[in-house]
């Protein structure tokens, strides 16, 4: 089984039996987001691109320079799920033996949200209530996602009930609709 949330904090928040944890839980594996190792991306790319090759009677060679650019500066939210897909896609469109922009899918790379690393910081004087900051933060947070308050939650690490409960605390702003 795999997750991309802590298992052991959803144990202890309880969005996860902790029966089912142990039961799951005999070899832990952790693979960090490919955003964090995008060294990696020309590997897997190659090695992908491989398979897909067989899998589709293809022969497409590798990446041109400014796909591979694309690649690299792409948060990947999808992980090497997406990058596959990508690829897959690519190489069944691409009429070429090299994946250039024209053969990506017309909205690759244009995600509307963030990813962690690409939001900025929020300071804060000394002094500030934890109540201040907690609220400063969701609201920043759903500003960077768009108010997309799904991603928003997860960004956060809390469930999406806990974000509409605190926007309900703090009055005035929205807590329905994604």
């Amino acid at each position: 089984a795999a997750t991309n949330k802590d298992p052991e904090q959803a144990v202890s928040s309880a969005h996860l039996r902790q029966d089912l944890y142990f039961r799951l839980n005999v070899f832990h594996i952790h693979l960090p987001p490919l955003r964090e190792h995008k060294e990696d991306i020309p590997l897997l790319t190659e090695y992908i691109l491989r398979d897909i090759n067989v899998k589709h009677s293809k022969s497409v060679k590798g990446v041109g320079a400014e796909v591979m650019d694309i690649f690299m500066s792409h948060t990947w939210p999808g992980n090497i799920r997406e990058l596959r897909n990508v690829l897959e896609r690519s190489t069944i469109m691409c009429e070429k033996d090299l994946i250039t922009r024209a053969c990506l899918p017309g909205e690759f790379g244009k995600s509307a949200t963030k990813s962690p690393s690409d939001l900025g910081a929020i300071k804060f004087p000394i002094g500030t209530t934890v109540d201040a900051m907690e609220r400063e933060l969701i609201l920043q947070t759903l500003s960077a996602t768009g108010n997309n308050k799904t991603r928003a939650a997860e960004l956060l690490g809390i469930s999406l009930k806990t974000l509409h409960n605190k926007l309900k605390e703090y009055g005035g702003e929205r807590a329905e609709g994604e």
